[in-house]
């Protein structure tokens, strides 16, 4: 069972490491962020795509990003140098090899 801290954010609890989630969910704010910042879509296209989260939830998740910002993009430059990282070091994938040798990568 996880431990939870609860924040200022009616919608939004902090997990065991400081993870800020959506409360009663495994979805982390960075999740919905993600959406708005790589798709555009606003809290209304947000939740036509995932009707389980609250407009509530969804508009939480917008404020604690804006309130915490560069603390939430640094993270998720991290994340996204880390699977660089990763893929840099897999060994070759056989399909991608494939594809490539087809023109497609």
């Amino acid at each position: 069972m996880m431990n939870f801290v609860e924040t200022r954010y009616e919608h939004i609890v902090l997990d065991e490491a400081g993870v800020p989630r959506l409360a009663g969910t495994s979805t982390k704010v960075i999740e919905i962020i993600t959406d708005y910042l790589a798709w555009g879509w606003d809290a209304d296209r947000i939740h036509e795509q995932y009707p389980e989260y609250s407009l509530g939830q969804i508009h939480s998740a917008f404020a604690y990003y804006w309130d915490h910002q560069a603390e939430l993009d640094a993270d998720m430059a991290r994340r996204e140098a880390l699977v660089d990282q990763l893929q840099r070091e897999a060994p070759p994938s056989r399909l991608r090899e494939r594809l490539r040798a087809q023109g497609y990568c």
